[in-house]
């Protein structure tokens, strides 16, 4: 079921970007894409996190 989110198509990518545009207009566009990049580097990083955690507690055992 998850595998199918990752595999959007050119005409997907355009048909999601369309309706985004529609919903937030061009005005919010370069808020809504910083949103989107603080969102993905915060998940980035408590990702980073929790491995670090588990390799360190794996190397106490």
């Amino acid at each position: 079921m998850f595998g199918l989110i990752g595999n959007f198509g050119p005409w997907e990518v355009a048909f999601i970007l369309v309706i985004v545009l529609i919903i937030f207009g061009p005005g919010k566009l370069p808020q809504l894409g910083e949103s989107v990049g603080k969102a993905i580097n915060s998940f980035k990083k408590a990702k980073d996190e929790d491995d670090e955690i588990v390799i360190s507690n794996d190397i106490k055992e």
